[in-house]
């Protein structure tokens, strides 16, 4: 590594902690030649996922855009930042260990409503609302009705 100092290309490791979950390692370094420290930063490089749409147009898999919804869907329901991190920490860890280059909305959003239904049923049915376009109250009803089915079933 680079000293950031001097210029010098070799440094020695003091110190490596894991960060951000586990996701990133930090380490102190010291410059071979001048003895200065600094501190360096190393992250697993991931290649972009493209998302395939409805119309079959693909942009980059954007995290930010699931949490929007779901703090959308989650309005005033008891419904905490924290488990809306993890779904979004859940869907996205299971999007890239698919190992695809390219991945449908539409198991994008099935994901997310598979872990959305586990808290809270009117969240589910706010984001599947949106998210399957229902386009009249026959809809939510149907969708109303297959949820109480399950629920019976467990």
């Amino acid at each position: 590594m680079k000293c950031r100092f001097c210029g010098y290309l070799d440094s020695k490791v003091i110190d490596s902690r894991p960060t951000d979950e586990g996701l990133s390692i930090r380490r102190r370094r010291e410059c071979i030649r001048c003895g200065k420290r600094f501190t360096t930063y190393e992250k697993i490089e991931t290649l972009p996922v493209m998302v395939v749409k409805k119309d079959q147009r693909r942009e980059a898999f954007n995290a930010e855009k699931i949490k929007a919804g779901l703090i959308h869907a989650c309005q005033k329901r008891p419904v905490s930042m924290d488990q809306i991190d993890a779904i979004v920490e859940n869907v996205e860890k299971a999007v890239y260990a698919s190992g695809e280059s390219e991945y449908p909305t539409r198991l994008i959003g099935e994901l997310v409503m598979a872990e959305l239904k586990k808290l809270d049923d009117v969240a589910y049915v706010r984001f599947a609302s949106v998210y399957r376009q229902f386009t009249d109250v026959g809809n939510f009803v149907e969708e109303l009705n297959k949820m109480m089915r399950e629920n019976k079933k467990s």
